[in-house]
């Protein structure tokens, strides 16, 4: 449970996931248009040739030698291993977290796996939770369920005890294709517990099990201009393609203001800054100015939180690779006809950025940026500011195949890594991305494969 620091409120308050690109980048849901470009460069020009198992850990190409020194010191201050206060290096660390280092939970600076506990203290996956009624965290927000919060911490430091115990089990869901091709899905369960008595929470809390994301290529999406987004956007599908992409608008803190949501899973974050301060409270216990911890404590200057900030700003975005070879170029255009690309827009154009070598880059990293109703199987029922409990921001594609290159084989996708393939991920989609799914079903199977080789192209 976090202690946000004492702001005055706003006197009036306000008001996904997973399948386009060649050359050039289709629209989205509205009528933003096309981006032109090399989409094998997805990040610009801070676009980076590796496609190792460190290919995430890659400063911009194009930053200033000032710029990758401030980065490098960012590396350090997004590596830092937080430690119970006293202690001579990186004190602050709870009394109640989820996990000790953002690299704890962002393997090489990837997304994490859906693990609780996992190895001694290392629990890279979280559980979201609110309350139907009652406090907001930040105005507009979830509302905190009592003595916990917004966010469930499974570990604490020596001397407490953790806010839950999490259980992860998984059903499994057979299907079959029509042309006879069977397959198998897994479904989450979570069940939390006190952990101070095993008693079960609140029966009305709402719970959400996320994943981390990757971090890479974050100051790209900061910088594309929120017209841009909002030019996709189509809450009332006036083209009639049965996708109707719409807008989070969330509570920018140190503004005291309502600005465009961008970053978490249903695009509850106004800015990196803020996600970065929230997670060093949330996923750590390691409060700040912004965000204090469990026990009101602020541990951490606002300069390591901008230095971790810059850091992910600053990563390089690996390269899409083999964009030429026939059965990639077959995949791109099922992803078009699919309309795929009605969600995952390809390309976008970056507007001004405090940092110049985010400003004015043709990326391609295949999101509109905004939030899509995915059907009630993956649906939390969890309202996130404007945001319902069957929505998703439209999770990003670029270097989607070096997902199983970075975990070591151990690939998932989706909001709460169900999805242990690609295919299952695609298998997954309902609400306005069912008749997609229910289109990638028809292919021939070498068909299928083409649209999964492009996929792990990109």
């Amino acid at each position: 449970m976090n202690v946000l620091r004492t702001i005055p409120l706003l006197a009036t308050l306000f008001v996904l996931a997973s399948c386009g690109g060649g050359s050039s980048s289709g629209g989205g849901a509205g009528d933003g248009g096309e981006v032109r470009g090399d989409r094998s460069q997805a990040g610009g020009a801070t676009t980076t040739l590796d496609r190792t198992t460190r290919a995430f850990e890659n400063p911009a190409s194009n930053l200033s030698d000032e710029n990758l020194d401030r980065h490098l010191v960012g590396d350090v201050d997004f590596g830092a291993s937080f430690v119970s206060a006293p202690a001579p290096v990186n004190p602050g660390l709870g009394p109640l977290f989820n996990n000790s280092s953002c690299e704890g939970c962002h393997v090489v600076n990837g997304r994490g796996l859906p693990v609780f506990r996992e190895g001694g203290l290392r629990s890279h996956a979280v559980v979201r939770i609110s309350s139907p009624s009652g406090q907001p965290e930040l105005p507009g927000g979830p509302k905190d369920v009592p003595g916990l919060g917004t966010q469930a911490q499974d570990n604490a430091i020596f001397g407490f005890t953790p806010e839950v115990t999490v259980q992860l089990s998984y059903q499994t869901i057979s299907g079959e294709y029509p042309d006879g091709t069977t397959y198998q899905l897994r479904k989450p369960n979570i069940t939390l517990r006190r952990a101070a008595d095993n008693s079960t929470l609140p029966s009305d809390t709402l719970m959400s099990f996320r994943v981390p994301q990757s971090v890479f290529g974050a100051g790209l999406l900061e910088a594309i201009p929120e017209e841009r987004i909002l030019s996709l956007s189509d809450p009332e599908d006036s083209n009639g393609d049965g996708i109707s992409g719409r807008p989070n608008y969330v509570y920018d803190i140190t503004t005291n203001s309502v600005q465009l949501g961008r970053f978490g899973r249903k695009a509850n974050q106004p800015n990196l800054f803020q996600q970065s301060a929230s997670a060093y409270a949330n996923d750590m216990g390691v409060g700040n100015e912004i965000f204090r911890d469990h026990a009101g404590s602020i541990d951490i200057p606002l300069e390591t939180v901008h230095s971790a900030e810059f850091y992910v700003a600053t990563l390089a975005v690996p390269r899409a690779t083999r964009i030429d070879e026939p059965g990639v170029l077959a995949g791109e255009n099922l992803f078009r006809e699919l309309n795929c690309s009605g969600c995952h827009t390809p390309g976008h154009q970056t507007g001004a950025h405090p940092l110049s070598e985010l400003s004015n880059q043709t990326i391609f990293p295949y999101t509109d940026m905004l939030l899509h109703d995915m059907g009630p199987q993956l649906a939390d029922n969890r309202p996130d500011f404007e945001a319902n409990g069957s929505e998703w921001r439209t999770t990003p594609l670029w270097a989607l195949g070096l997902v199983r290159t970075t975990l070591g084989s151990r690939e998932n996708y989706l909001h709460d890594g169900r999805a242990r393939t690609i295919e299952e991920a695609i298998l997954w989609h309902g609400g306005e991305a069912a008749q997609i799914r229910e289109r990638f079903k028809a292919l021939s199977a070498p068909k299928r494969e083409e649209l999964l080789e492009f996929l792990r192209s990109l």
